[in-house]
């Protein structure tokens, strides 16, 4: 089987990658000079101008009708530029979460604000202790009311609208609740926003049951595209850098040494694009391997990107370790990346057991 793009998915990755291109990389500086909210000229130009936010979105709740698959592509060109926007976690994470309830009151009510970039919807999903579980959530709902702590909440504090996953009578279900109760942490990627949730027996609205593995797989195949793009982009700046440093009276790229080690990281990323490209497919059509394949994307994409990012700290020298540079960013979005939805060993020991 011969997988490629369709013209118009490949006219959408280009002018997403101009639009991205046209505003540059991430803030850059130390972590109490950068600010802390996010880049809304490129979130509203997304949702105006190119329609990003309701490509996964039915266009019976204000969606654009097309599929997942084009909601990772532009998930693929945020990574590359390390975007700050709450894309993946409002229209992937809490979109998709939405849509799996089949509560059509609920996707009515809160869909169309999603696709249109007015609401950013977030997802409270991992717990202390417990990380990204797909059943026996330590919140859990009486009634209408919830009770339980949520960690690692993306972009919770900037959110309209947080939809938690709680457990009720056994079973694992969606709730709407304030976004107040959500407060912003510390994280140490500075490019991700994240969030704890306090929840003391707090008003909720219910959205209903849903299979949280659809959100696994949904959101590892979405981490492995970003950082895909992230790795991509990185090894070029790295190579373009090592043909402009000099050691010795010579570019450092002019190394045999060198030239093996950057051949390993191309070969790596081009090896983990395939997979993820393999994992975005998987998820969108629904098809019986898209746990497999987004388990192996997960695992493999995070760690190449993590192995691409330590060596472009490397060989970028002293710049490489300021906080003016950017080298430290990728570094530190690649650690994050192999922490969220589930470390590659826990993919992997998943894949064994299966």
């Amino acid at each position: 089987m011969r997988f490629a793009f369709s013209e118009e998915q490949e006219e959408l990755r280009e002018v997403v990658r101009l639009l991205l291109d046209r505003r540059g990389g991430p803030a850059v500086g130390e972590p109490e000079e950068v600010a802390e909210g996010f880049d809304r000229e490129v979130w509203s130009q997304l949702a105006e101008q190119v329609g990003a936010h309701s490509l996964g979105i039915p266009e019976e709740f204000g969606g654009g009708g097309f599929s997942l698959l084009e909601t990772l592509i532009v998930v693929e060109e945020l990574g590359r530029r390390l975007s700050d926007i709450p894309f993946l976690s409002s229209a992937v994470l809490a979109a998709e979460a939405l849509l799996a309830t089949g509560n059509t009151e609920a996707c009515g009510r809160l869909l169309p604000g999603i696709a249109s970039g007015e609401t950013i919807a977030a997802l409270a999903w991992a717990e202390p202790d417990d990380g990204w579980r797909t059943s026996g959530f330590s919140t859990t709902a009486t009634g209408e009311r919830l009770t339980g702590r949520k960690v690692h909440v993306l972009d919770g504090a900037q959110a309209d609208v947080l939809l938690v996953l709680a457990t009720r009578d056994g079973e694992p279900a969606l709730f709407e609740t304030d976004a107040a109760a959500a407060v912003a942490t510390t994280p140490l990627d500075l490019t991700r926003r994240m969030a704890e949730v306090h929840l003391d027996d707090a008003p909720a609205r219910p959205v209903g049951t849903l299979p949280v593995q659809r959100l696994v797989d949904v959101a590892t195949a979405a981490v492995a595209a970003e950082s895909v793009g992230a790795a991509q982009r990185w090894l070029h700046e790295t190579v373009e850098y090592t043909k402009m440093r000099t050691q010795f009276g010579r570019p450092i790229g002019s190394f045999q040494a060198l030239k093996h080690r950057l051949a390993d990281c191309y070969v790596a990323v081009e090896s983990a694009r395939s997979l993820s490209y393999a994992a975005s497919w998987a998820v969108s059509t629904r098809d019986e391997r898209a746990g497999e394949l987004a388990a192996m994307a997960k695992s493999a994409c995070t760690e190449a990107y993590y192995a691409i990012a330590a060596e472009g700290v490397q060989l970028h020298g002293g710049i490489g370790i300021t906080w003016e540079h950017e080298a430290h960013l990728h570094l530190k979005r690649a650690h994050s990346a192999t922490q969220l939805f589930g470390t590659p060993s826990a993919h992997r020991a998943t894949l064994l057991s299966a």
